[in-house]
This record gives structure tokens, sequence and C-alpha cells, in this order.
């Protein structure tokens, strides 16, 4: 080897030795991303605040409150009866089923209890509530990672649920037609056959979800072994609903409590997943969609005959007392604390809704992600701001 030689290879040498400590110098701090408030994925309002180091969320920041209403404190300057109108619009998807906690917990201080026939009707209602609002979540969840088709099928398919809902209570999205004692009205003629011939639709549109969301290779890349959650940790953050059961906790108020509704006296099944990620969650939904097709039939055909409505006061005035009651609502638990002096309003009310729990999991949940699986790990939760910011 020549000395010249020996001279260029010392060079180059010296020459990446002072790239690398160039670059060394020139490593930035970690970037922070504002994912909202107002970014289509979230359902709603809301903003999270991720730090980054590349592409990869180093800290996440949930910040909710631009939707809040106030709904507890006007709950308490609202009569019982007027306060259904209120918390319909809490989970404005599956509105009827907000009532019927509250009008439990009100019953229980009253000391009043609705006619069987009432109680069936409540429990359809209810779980056609259910589908109504999960309907929605199967076809979206495809459009959080590119897939446009499904939610045009979920948008078609669900209206024919909210026919049958608005058939009865007059109400689309808000019906404010469970009351103290009882229901509003009895079912229309013809509603009941007209009702199972939607629900043979909604079967119809689980088994194409099946195929065109579930079945999709690119789906389940981009779900599965993605936000896992172990059952564990969703159960000390307070997580219920699809989105523990989906972690394999086998938990369904409709089954393991005494709601006051009618889901004791139905032949169905609690579904779960052990696996706890993204598709997990997607997938409990489906089956829980096609599980409530099967309560509502099964409702529809053992509805008893009788009145819809008990003996109570026309002017409601609850007795002094406090109550709690829970119901598994279409999002989780979902429980109203009523606290009565006596007098036409309640005195303090309480709401426990399932989507702040499930959202607070999201700082635990969204660290060391990557930044498109933030976008598919929300949208798996599923959560209604209007349900978080009460």
């Amino acid at each position: 080897m020549t000395a010249a030689t020996d001279a260029q290879q010392r060079a180059y040498i010296a020459g990446q030795a002072a790239d690398a400590r160039v670059n060394v110098e020139l490593e930035t701090e970690g970037m922070t991303l504002n994912i909202g408030p107002q970014h289509p994925a979230t359902h709603g309002t809301l903003r999270i605040i991720v730090r980054l180091d590349g592409e990869r969320v180093v800290a996440a920041e949930p910040v909710m409150g631009y939707m809040h209403r106030g709904y507890e404190k006007l709950a308490e300057v609202r009569t019982y009866p007027q306060v259904t109108t209120l918390i319909n619009r809490i989970d404005w998807l599956g509105s009827f089923a907000n009532e019927v906690p509250f009008i439990l917990a009100a019953e229980r201080l009253m000391e009043v209890e609705a006619p069987p026939r009432a109680k069936w009707i409540r429990t359809a209602l209810f779980e056609l509530s259910r589908i109504a609002n999960v309907v929605l979540f199967l076809g979206d969840m495809g459009v959080q990672l590119g897939a446009v088709t499904p939610v045009f099928f979920a948008f078609r398919d669900r209206e024919f649920v909210l026919n049958q809902i608005e058939a009865v209570t007059g109400g689309r999205f808000h019906p404010n037609f469970d009351r103290i004692g009882g229901l509003k009205d009895d079912l229309p003629k013809g509603w009941i056959e007209e009702t199972k011939g939607v629900l043979d639709r909604i079967r119809t549109f689980c088994d194409e979800m099946e195929v065109l969301v579930a079945g999709n290779e690119i789906f389940e890349a981009r779900t599965r072994n993605i936000g896992v959650i172990p059952a564990d940790v969703g159960l000390a953050y307070g997580m219920s609903g699809a989105n523990i059961r989906a972690s394999g906790v086998d938990w369904d108020l409709r089954r393991d409590s005494d709601m006051g509704l009618a889901h004791g006296d139905l032949d169905w099944k609690v579904w779960t997943h052990p696996d706890g990620d993204s598709f997990a969650r997607y997938w409990v939904r489906l089956q829980e969609v096609r599980e409530s097709c099967t309560m509502v039939e099964q409702c529809l055909d053992g509805i008893p005959s009788g009145p819809v409505m008990a003996k109570v006061p026309r002017i409601i005035k609850v007795p002094a007392g406090e109550a709690y009651v829970e119901t598994e609502n279409p999002l989780g638990i979902m429980g109203y604390y009523i606290v009565s002096k006596g007098e036409l309003v309640p005195y303090r009310v309480k709401i426990r809704s399932a989507s702040f729990n499930n959202v607070s999991i999201t700082p635990w949940l969204l660290e060391g992600v990557y930044v498109p699986d933030v976008i598919s790990i929300l949208a798996s939760l599923y959560f209604i701001l209007g349900d978080i910011d009460r």
C-alpha cells in the first residue's frame, strides 16, 4: 500500500467520523402532535396530544370536555319525567337504552314495578337500541382503515332498525318513551312481524361484515395484535362492555345482575375473545349484534298481554332516599345514582357512563404504538363523546 493510498483511506475514515458527529449533533427532541379536537376518527370532539419519537408514540394525553353540556346539573332542575329528554342524548346512537337505568332507579325509590308487558317491550327496545348503535360501529370501523363500502351498508340497514324504534316511540334518535311505572304507549299493530323481518336483514348485514371487514386481510393486519389490553389492566381502568369482554372477561350485567329487564328469561350467550386486541373488540361486537337479534326475537314471541303502565301518581314526587342502578348499555356499563329529598326534581344525579372509563385507558394503551395505529385503536374502543362529556 502506497503512502498516498493510506492517506486517502485515513481521510475517508475521518470524513465518516465527522459525518457521524454531525448527525448526532442534529438529533432533535420528539415532536408533539395534536390529533383533533375534530378528527373524524374520534366519533366526536376529542383531542389527543401525542408526543412522538419518529413515528412511535412516546406519550398520549386525552383532552376531553369540548362537548360538556352539564347533564348531571340540568337533571337537578327538571322533573323526573323531563329528565329522560336530556339523558337519551348522552349516547345519542343508543338513546332509548340511556333512559332505562334512570327510570329503573326512580322506580326503585318509588317502590314501583312496571307490568310484565312493559318489561318485555323495554327489553326489546333496549336491544334494538344496541343493534342501531353497534351496527354503525361495524361499518365505520372499516372507514377508519380506508374501506368506505361497509359504512354505506351500515347506514342502509340501520335505517330499518330506526324505523321500528320510531314506529313505537315516535322518535328516531331521541325516543323519550320510557316512563316511571312502564311505557308511554303500547306496540302498534303489525309491529312485531315487521321487526322480525328487520332482524333477518341485520343478520344478513352481519354476514356481510364478516366477509367485507373481519375477513379482509388488510383489516386483520391493521388490527390483530394491535392495541392489546390485558384483562387485569382493563379492569383496573374500569373498562366494561365489549371492550373488556374482548380481553377474555366473561362479564355482562344482562346475565350477571338483575337489571329489572327480561334478559333472565331469555336464552342467549355472552361472547368473549382471548386476544384483547383491536380485532377482538370488533369481532365481539359483531357477535353481540347477532345475539341481540336473537334476544329481540325471543322478546317478540314472549311478550305477555296486559297493561304497559302501572298505577302511579299523575304528578311524580319521588320519596326521599337514594338509589343506584346500572345496566349493560351498548357502550358498556351505564349507571345512575339518584338522591331524592321527596320533591318534584332530583336533589342530586350522578351518571356513570361507559365511554369515560373506556377512554381513560388511552395514555397506557397508546404508548409505544405507531401513529397509524392510533386511529385504529381509538376506533376499536368505540366511544361516543356525549357519553364522555356529560
